[in-house]
């Protein structure tokens, strides 16, 4: 039979200051189950107050994979309790060029940016960052050590990894890790697609703004969510530069059989 995926409430951590933050403990993959309490994506934790870094020591979050530009981690660092260990994955480091844009709307000042997504700019924008993801060599280098941080078995605690808002970037390297775990699509496009509800209170104030400043938030929105175009974008460039999933995993980002199979033994009950 099946697992049942658990419900994504559940899973959902509840720090207001650190939006889109859950456990992937509880989704249905081969062989069982994501572990529960061992692996956690989020958005930023730059802004974290005491109380949420206890939280997180608490959880037993003990290293934190920060997969946002050298910029964005010098601008606003992570916040994070004395006990977890901080790694920088800078994804974007060879091309960071639309990291910017997603910024300034964040930032409010989508006017400054709105002619750039004027007919379909913004789905191509973002359709550009995940065939970043897959042929940027600061990607490959990025997920390579994210992965084989996590199999790593001298590796102690809970991790979590996260970028700006915990969907791009965090997204994709979500995706990958279920896939490698066995999970299906439905589920690993569930969990992926669920970071547009988890986002939609940080989410929305931008958009008020943006039609405050007189831009229609019909043209931000594929900027601030994720959408299920996007892993096609992604996927066909996997295709298009390594032929396949399995092809990208060993020769893009060098991850050997015994890694993969690490991760399934240590995240998989």
């Amino acid at each position: 039979m099946t697992p049942t995926p658990q419900a994504a409430s559940s899973r959902r951590v509840p720090l207001p200051i650190a939006p889109n933050m859950r456990d992937l403990g509880g989704l249905p993959v081969s062989g069982g189950v994501v572990r529960t309490g061992v692996v956690f994506r989020s958005a930023s934790l730059a802004d974290l107050a005491d109380e949420d870094q206890r939280a997180l020591a608490d959880l037993g979050i003990a290293t934190v994979y920060d997969m946002r530009t050298a910029q964005e981690q010098a601008k606003k660092p992570d916040e994070l309790p004395v006990s977890a260990l901080l790694v920088p994955l800078d994804v974007l480091a060879d091309d960071q060029g639309d990291a910017s844009i997603g910024a300034a709307i964040m930032s409010g000042h989508a006017r400054e940016v709105a002619d750039l997504l004027e007919e379909g700019g913004a789905a191509a924008i973002i359709g550009k960052s995940y065939r970043k993801f897959i042929r940027l060599r600061s990607a490959h280098t990025a997920y390579e050590a994210f992965f084989r941080g996590l199999a790593n078995p001298s590796r102690r605690g809970a991790a979590l990894f996260h970028c700006a808002t915990g969907k791009d970037r965090t997204g994709w390297a979500a995706v990958c890790l279920l896939r490698i775990l066995g999970a299906e699509d439905d589920v690993i496009l569930d969990d992926y697609l669920q970071t547009n509800a988890d986002l939609m209170p940080t989410i929305q104030p931008v958009l008020d703004k943006a039609e405050a400043d007189g831009v229609d938030p019909e043209l931000v929105l594929p900027i601030l969510t994720v959408h299920e175009r996007n892993l096609a974008v992604a996927d066909d460039e996997v295709k298009r530069v390594f032929g396949s999933f399995d092809a990208y995993l060993s020769e893009g980002l060098g991850l050997k059989d015994s890694t993969l199979e690490a991760l399934r033994e240590r995240f998989v009950e």
